[in-house]
């Protein structure tokens, strides 16, 4: 009887734990998994020049891409055991809590209220929020001049509110599902400024030099991070320990040159890094 009963006690234990929903331990862990499976799917955008675009032959590049590929590595997962996932602002949370995705490199900007929902390590770069505009439109030197203009965001961010809600008004939103609409619509005349974080923006300027240009006034402060699962201290803890790597190694700064230095965006020194 004594054996029947430490079973069922046992039993219990473990339907305990396995009810205790997505709070990641050390078998769950971005770690264990890395090692378990050797493969990572990782969340990053298809359609930012310079961070993270898939090229018309397949290839998948950018400084986000590096960054994930480098993370990766420090995992233990090579390049070719990745499995890349376009990841768009209105679904990074619930790709890594629903474990679509096991990491986020997908221009993630720490917030609180992110923090509620998924960890971060990081952050791994630092920007601001700024202003696309025609090279012609001199007319527009900030937010501020919005006002009776239509602004472009992609649907799922903040950016577009913040102009009205902080600078103008009587500024007119328009959505899109991906920055290069926002872009075309730029270029048409549709609309008259698309708003995001600057490093996105150059990337458009240096496919477009001749047409388009960055105000080059930023008006807020972001820090990207890496997403993964809440409550997975030992993944955070090794994200941030790669992503330090990363830094000191001088890959950092050799990927920014290589995917943003041609736009001319000045890039910024590296931040401190934090497990967040």
């Amino acid at each position: 009887m004594r054996g029947h009963a430490l079973l069922a006690a046992c039993l219990l234990l473990v339907t305990s734990v396995a009810a205790c929903g997505p709070e990641a331990g050390p078998a769950d862990s971005l770690v264990a998994r890395a090692v378990g499976a050797n493969k990572l799917t990782i969340g990053i955008r298809f359609d930012q020049p310079g961070l993270s675009k898939r090229t018309v032959d397949g290839r998948y590049v950018g400084f986000d891409v590096d960054v994930a590929k480098y993370v990766a590595s420090e995992l233990g997962v090579d390049t070719d055991r990745i499995t890349w996932h376009d990841s768009r602002p209105s679904t990074r949370e619930t790709d890594i809590t629903s474990g679509i995705t096991d990491l986020m490199v997908a221009t993630y900007s720490i917030t609180e209220k992110r923090k509620q929902v998924v960890a971060f390590a990081g952050p791994y770069f630092e920007t601001g929020q700024d202003l696309l505009v025609r090279l012609r439109s001199t007319d527009i030197t900030g937010p501020e001049n919005l006002n009776g203009r239509k602004l472009c965001a992609v649907g799922g961010t903040t950016s577009a509110e913040q102009v009205r809600d902080k600078f103008a008004q009587a500024v007119q939103l328009v959505e899109y599902p991906r920055y290069q609409d926002c872009v075309t619509a730029l270029l048409a005349g549709q609309v008259d400024a698309v708003t995001t974080d600057d490093v996105i923006l150059a990337g458009y300027v240096a496919q477009n030099p001749e047409l388009l240009r960055v105000v080059g006034k930023p008006f807020s402060a972001e820090k990207y991070g890496v997403g993964l699962r809440k409550g997975d201290n030992e993944g955070r803890a090794a994200v941030a320990r790669a992503i330090q790597k990363m830094i000191s190694s001088g890959e950092w700064l050799a990927s920014l040159n290589r995917n943003i230095g041609p736009s001319g965006y000045r890039i910024p020194p590296p931040p401190q890094v934090t497990e967040q």
